[in-house]
């Protein structure tokens, strides 16, 4: 397995891409999550890649791993991102 791509590497292949500048495309990826987390509660669509969506998850019953006590795992919201059918049909295609 690879290492994963920084954010310097993606700035710097999306700017050579897009033909602008580094700094440029930097404050267009810090506005595209700072825009994500802010409309993720109503669902928030990036084409072709996903969405990002909060989820209420119920409260359960767990189990300690070490010990085996039950544990109680209480309610909570959590975000999500659900893959595009498009990106995830080019990825297992490889």
């Amino acid at each position: 397995m690879g290492k994963a791509i920084t954010k310097a590497q993606l700035v710097a292949r999306l700017a050579d891409s897009a033909e602008v500048t580094k700094s440029t495309m930097a404050a267009i990826l810090d506005e595209l999550a700072s825009l994500a987390a802010k409309e993720a509660k109503n669902g928030f669509t990036v084409p072709g890649i996903g969405k990002v969506v909060l989820v209420n998850r119920k409260a359960r019953m767990g189990r300690n791993p070490q010990t085996g006590e039950p544990i109680k795992i209480p309610a909570k919201r959590v975000v999500r991102i659900r893959i595009a059918k498009a990106l995830k049909d080019a990825i297992l295609a490889r």
